[in-house]
């Protein structure tokens, strides 16, 4: 057994007693420092917003919070969950938390992706999360299925690779423990928001391996890579706002790319929404795709449920 392992199956043994607390367990992707960022210094931020919900910011040091069922409604899916940020910050609340919450309802393992994002010192008096200054309105030219606003960007092209290899990660150290946490190692999937779908379609179009994902699912996450669909593509499920700025072509773009492989693909777009909106409810149509990709997961025979009104 490696050093890599050992460490993780170890701190698998301490997370067992307390899977099933309301407190999640937190378990480090990477023994040591993550590879490819052991130099970096500026420490993790998080913010409030006043309804409550964080914002994560400077992520050097990926994790995984594992959220599970209780044991007699679990169904034995499982999803990774990255929540989104321009490759600059997590909403960790609203893409993730709650998230996760809504899918242990459902019985279905929940863990969420605590990927590494891009390192923004405060001396640099950059906006929070080093968001850039905003850009003029004008859809990009998708080719390839490749909606990645700043493919020049030498820094967020490699924290966008680190993203991957964490979402990599975490998808193995999922199927690793499938028995601990009384889950399918063969309906093991991805579930990312805005940034956090370009890491999962990363994760899925990687070659196959004990971190290919089952399932994918991006909600208004187009690729920010060129698409070449591979053999083992899994079915996708995409979610997106009908005016989301370069975004709604883009998950457009990805749809089809699937579908002209011959790979299972479904999209829903909502009218009246051009941004994300998470869980965040807003009195329209938007807020049933909970509703949608619960039937989608049904249907995949991904979950086994009742044939009934999705709450």
């Amino acid at each position: 057994m490696s050093v890599r392992t050992s460490l993780i199956a170890a701190a698998v043994v301490l997370s067992a007693t307390g899977a099933f607390a309301q407190t999640p367990e937190v378990l480090r992707l990477w023994p040591g420092r993550a590879p490819g960022t052991e130099t970096w210094s500026v420490p993790e931020t998080t913010t409030t917003s006043p309804s409550g919900d964080r914002t994560l910011a400077n992520v050097s040091d990926p994790t995984l919070s594992v959220f599970l069922p209780s044991p007699g409604s679990a169904t034995g899916a499982a999803v990774v969950v990255a929540p989104g940020g321009a490759l600059r910050v997590l909403g960790w609340d609203n893409e993730g938390v709650r998230v996760a919450q809504w899918l242990n309802g459902k019985g279905i393992a929940a863990f969420v992706l605590k990927y590494r994002t891009l390192q923004v010192p405060p001396s640099t008096g950059g906006a929070p999360g080093g968001l850039p200054p905003p850009l003029p309105r004008q859809e990009m030219q998708i080719r390839n299925a490749n909606a990645n606003p700043a493919p020049d960007d030498a820094r967020l092209t490699e924290v966008l690779e680190m993203g991957i290899a964490d979402a990599q990660q975490a998808l193995r150290l999922v199927r690793r423990n499938a028995r601990a946490w009384r889950i399918d190692p063969g309906r093991v999937g991805i579930m990312g928001f805005s940034a956090g779908g370009g890491v999962a379609i990363g994760a899925a179009l990687a070659p196959r391996s004990d971190a290919s994902p089952d399932f994918l699912i991006t909600l208004y996450g187009p690729s920010l890579m060129d698409v070449v669909v591979p053999a083992h593509a899994p079915p996708l499920f995409i979610a997106v706002g009908s005016t989301h700025f370069n975004v709604t072509n883009g998950c457009l773009a990805l749809f089809a790319a699937w579908k002209a492989a011959g790979k299972p693909a479904e999209i829903h777009v909502y009218d009246q929404v051009s941004a994300g909106f998470g869980m965040t409810r807003r009195g329209l149509p938007v807020d049933a795709w909970t509703d949608r990709l619960y039937e989608w997961l049904i249907a995949r025979t991904i979950v086994a449920g009742l044939r009934e009104k999705p709450r």
